[in-house]
């Protein structure tokens, strides 16, 4: 079976080689090692180094140095609202207690579908609408960006 080892971040990504398209919710953009059928077919093995997230607009570099381009399906999310942008700061904080991943926007929140959250947001005074779209939320404050997995002040004496 044909491996794929790398990620081409989108602003990289030569459309020339691009030879497949897989659409993938956002569960399933959060990989490492795994077997992917793409839409037009193509079958091959992820097999990177580390877990990684497929965004929107990536590739995926097989080792032919074809690309299969990566597409966020579209996903049953919540649209979360308010005419106070303090109140939709303090809405964020409320999710972000609860470890949710969330996609923020300047106007909006969107957080995946959950009837108890729904409640929640509405009993808080929130707009909520149910919405079908591509789900890209904000990547943890220790994903890859130079920033260890481990908080780095463990080993600090304090004092």
């Amino acid at each position: 079976m044909i491996r794929a080892i790398s990620i081409i971040r989108r602003e990289n990504v030569d459309t020339d080689r691009i030879v497949d398209v897989i659409t993938l919710d956002h569960g399933d953009r959060h990989r490492r090692r795994i077997v992917l059928n793409a839409d037009g077919g193509t079958s091959f093995l992820l097999d990177l180094a580390k877990a990684d997230v497929l965004e929107d607009g990536d590739a995926i570099c097989l080792e032919t140095g074809w690309l299969v381009e990566v597409k966020a399906a579209s996903e049953r999310l919540v649209e979360i609202r308010t005419d106070d942008p303090l109140e939709l700061l303090t809405l964020a904080w409320h999710i972000g207690n609860r470890h949710v991943p969330a996609e923020i926007t300047r106007d909006a929140i969107f957080i995946g579908y959950d009837h108890v959250l729904v409640d929640m947001l509405r009993g808080l005074g929130a707009r909520v609408d149910i919405v079908e779209r591509p789900f890209c939320p904000v990547r943890g404050a220790y994903h890859d960006h130079g920033v260890h997995s481990e908080h780095q002040h463990h080993g600090h004496a304090h004092g």
